[in-house]
Protein backbone atom coordinates (compact mmCIF):
# COMPACT_ATOMS: atom_id res chain seq x y z
CA UNK A 1 0.00 0.00 0.00
CA UNK A 2 1.64 3.54 -0.53
CA UNK A 3 2.24 5.77 2.02
CA UNK A 4 -0.88 8.89 1.42
CA UNK A 5 2.46 10.95 1.36
CA UNK A 6 3.51 9.69 -1.42
CA UNK A 7 0.44 9.16 -2.80
CA UNK A 8 -0.45 13.09 -2.62
CA UNK A 9 2.58 13.99 -4.69
CA UNK A 10 1.85 11.19 -7.53
CA UNK A 11 -1.98 12.96 -7.56
CA UNK A 12 -0.04 16.12 -7.37
CA UNK A 13 1.91 15.11 -10.32
CA UNK A 14 -1.54 14.10 -12.45
CA UNK A 15 -2.89 16.85 -11.38
CA UNK A 16 -0.21 19.27 -13.04
CA UNK A 17 1.68 18.03 -15.39
CA UNK A 18 4.18 20.47 -15.78
CA UNK A 19 6.07 18.80 -12.67
CA UNK A 20 6.48 15.07 -14.59
CA UNK A 21 9.87 15.99 -15.15
CA UNK A 22 10.91 17.91 -11.31
CA UNK A 23 9.31 14.25 -10.10
CA UNK A 24 11.15 11.96 -12.25
CA UNK A 25 14.32 13.36 -11.40
CA UNK A 26 13.37 13.91 -7.86
CA UNK A 27 12.75 9.37 -7.61
CA UNK A 28 16.05 9.03 -9.77
CA UNK A 29 18.10 11.34 -7.65
CA UNK A 30 16.54 10.02 -4.02
CA UNK A 31 15.51 6.31 -5.16
CA UNK A 32 12.22 6.52 -4.58
CA UNK A 33 9.58 9.50 -3.18
CA UNK A 34 10.35 12.03 -0.64
CA UNK A 35 7.37 13.91 0.01
CA UNK A 36 9.30 16.85 2.21
CA UNK A 37 12.26 16.98 -0.28
CA UNK A 38 10.11 17.05 -3.37
CA UNK A 39 7.70 19.72 -2.14
CA UNK A 40 10.70 22.30 -1.59
CA UNK A 41 10.83 21.65 -5.51
CA UNK A 42 7.53 22.23 -5.75
CA UNK A 43 7.23 25.60 -3.60
CA UNK A 44 9.80 26.98 -6.05
CA UNK A 45 8.29 26.01 -9.50
CA UNK A 46 4.78 27.41 -8.06
CA UNK A 47 6.57 30.84 -6.94
CA UNK A 48 8.23 31.13 -10.18
CA UNK A 49 5.33 30.01 -12.28
CA UNK A 50 3.37 32.89 -9.85
CA UNK A 51 5.93 35.53 -10.79
CA UNK A 52 6.12 34.58 -14.44
CA UNK A 53 2.50 35.42 -15.32
CA UNK A 54 1.85 31.40 -15.94
CA UNK A 55 -1.24 31.61 -13.86
CA UNK A 56 -2.23 28.13 -15.05
CA UNK A 57 0.42 25.41 -13.04
CA UNK A 58 0.32 28.00 -9.71
CA UNK A 59 -3.19 28.23 -9.91
CA UNK A 60 -4.00 24.50 -10.23
CA UNK A 61 -1.48 23.98 -7.51
CA UNK A 62 -2.34 26.02 -5.13
CA UNK A 63 -6.45 24.55 -6.03
CA UNK A 64 -5.48 21.23 -5.55
CA UNK A 65 -2.92 21.71 -2.24
CA UNK A 66 -6.83 23.48 -0.69
CA UNK A 67 -8.90 20.34 -1.65
CA UNK A 68 -6.27 17.79 -0.39
CA UNK A 69 -5.91 19.92 3.44
CA UNK A 70 -9.79 20.05 3.52
CA UNK A 71 -10.01 16.26 3.56
CA UNK A 72 -7.92 16.35 6.73
CA UNK A 73 -5.51 13.77 6.60
CA UNK A 74 -2.74 14.01 8.92
CA UNK A 75 0.18 12.74 6.75
CA UNK A 76 -1.09 14.66 3.50
CA UNK A 77 -1.67 18.03 6.01
CA UNK A 78 1.79 17.65 7.53
CA UNK A 79 3.58 17.54 4.19
CA UNK A 80 1.15 20.49 3.08
CA UNK A 81 2.19 22.14 5.82
CA UNK A 82 5.38 21.76 6.82
CA UNK A 83 6.86 21.97 3.06
CA UNK A 84 4.61 24.04 1.02
CA UNK A 85 2.70 26.60 3.58
CA UNK A 86 6.21 27.30 5.70
CA UNK A 87 9.19 27.33 2.65
CA UNK A 88 6.62 29.77 0.73
CA UNK A 89 7.87 33.23 0.14
CA UNK A 90 8.48 35.73 3.59
CA UNK A 91 6.89 38.98 3.31
CA UNK A 92 10.23 40.68 1.64
CA UNK A 93 11.03 38.12 -0.40
CA UNK A 94 9.28 38.42 -4.05
CA UNK A 95 6.66 35.94 -4.80
CA UNK A 96 5.02 36.82 -1.34
CA UNK A 97 1.94 37.92 -2.94
CA UNK A 98 1.17 33.96 -3.83
CA UNK A 99 -0.21 33.72 -0.23
CA UNK A 100 -2.92 36.26 -0.88
CA UNK A 101 -4.16 33.46 -3.56
CA UNK A 102 -4.19 30.76 -0.83
CA UNK A 103 -7.43 29.41 -0.23
CA UNK A 104 -9.81 29.68 3.52
CA UNK A 105 -8.04 26.12 3.86
CA UNK A 106 -4.32 26.99 3.38
CA UNK A 107 -4.45 30.39 4.46
CA UNK A 108 -6.00 29.19 8.01
CA UNK A 109 -3.22 26.58 8.12
CA UNK A 110 -0.38 29.31 6.92
CA UNK A 111 -1.74 31.76 9.30
CA UNK A 112 -1.47 29.20 12.30
CA UNK A 113 2.05 28.55 11.36
CA UNK A 114 3.37 32.00 10.18
CA UNK A 115 1.27 34.23 12.30
CA UNK A 116 3.49 37.39 10.93
CA UNK A 117 3.88 36.68 7.22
Amino acid sequence: MVERDVQLVRDLVAAVPGFEDLFDAHVFNEDGVLPHVFFWEVVQETVASFLGGDETDWRVTVRFLEEQLRLDVPEVARVITTSFLFSLPWPDQPGYGLVDHLGPALSTRFAAIRPSG
